[in-house]
Parts: C-alpha cells; structure tokens; sequence
C-alpha cells in the first residue's frame, strides 16, 4: 500500500511542479521554444534544475540497485544512439514544437479537463498504440532463422 501512496504522491508533486512553472501552459512554451521571437528563457531554469536533480539522484540510484521502499531500481541498459532514438527525439521535438505540450503536461491539462490536453493525450496513446502494433510486426518479422529448410524459398 505504500508503494501506490508514494507513487500517487510523486505524481502529484511532480504535476504541482509543472502548474507551478509554467510548463502546463502551450504559450509559455511555444515561446521558450521560438529563440528567433520573443524567446522567453524562463523554462530553461525550470530544466536545468530538474536535470541536475536529476543528475545526482540517478547516481544515488545506481549506487543503491532499491528505491527508498526497498523496490528494486529499473534504470535503462541501452546507452547507444542509433537511428530509432535520433528519429524518435525528432518527432517527439517535432510534436512539442507544434503544440507546446509534452507528456507530463498534457496529461496535467487532460487532467484538469482541457480540451487541448484531452486531445494531445488522446493522439499520445494512438501513437504509442501505433508504435507498438508496428513494433510487434517488426519483432515477428525478425524472429525467422532464414537457414532453418522450411524457411528456404526453393526456386
């Protein structure tokens, strides 16, 4: 029962955090985002404090292998950069530069009953619903041994 409260808890804190710094609002970040207009750098502190927590508490968590509730840390294997990952941030850049909204935030205005963040939650889970459908087909199309004989096109 902990471990949901503390969950339910962090998210909390963490939507708080967003309202607070603006980070809900699509105009705030639109203009963050236009470095060529009238740029407002306000959300690059918002960022940079949270990548440096970030920083130092990712550090801790590896050192540790278990959360503060004794539940075990899942922190990503991969550290490469390939081409997924590169056209993946563009699309992911792609979409916060259209609507100034990314995941946390949208999910806070859909909370809140926006209509914008009720949409760009919805068109976010068709896309990962898309991504996993293509990456089943993917996954199912890999997994043939080709010089297995029943896998051998005779001509």
């Amino acid at each position: 029962m902990l471990v949901p409260f503390a969950a339910f808890l962090s998210g909390l804190i963490f939507g708080l955090g967003l309202i607070l710094s603006g980070m809900t609002d699509p105009a705030k970040v639109l203009s963050f985002l236009d470095v060529a207009g009238p740029w407002d750098p306000s959300l690059m502190f918002v960022m940079l404090g949270a990548i440096s927590i970030g920083f130092f508490a990712f550090r801790v968590a590896k050192q540790r292998g278990q959360t503060l509730l004794s539940t075990p840390v899942h922190l990503p294997g991969i550290r490469t950069v390939d081409l997924r990952l590169i056209l993946g941030s563009l699309l992911f850049g792609m979409g916060w530069g259209l609507a100034g909204i990314c995941p946390g935030p949208g999910l806070v205005l859909a909370a809140s009953g926006n209509v914008e963040g009720i949409v760009f939650v919805v068109a976010m889970l068709l896309g990962m619903l898309i991504f996993d459908l293509l990456e089943k087909h993917h996954q199912s199309g890999s997994n043939l041994n080709y010089r297995q004989p029943g896998n051998i096109e005779r001509k």
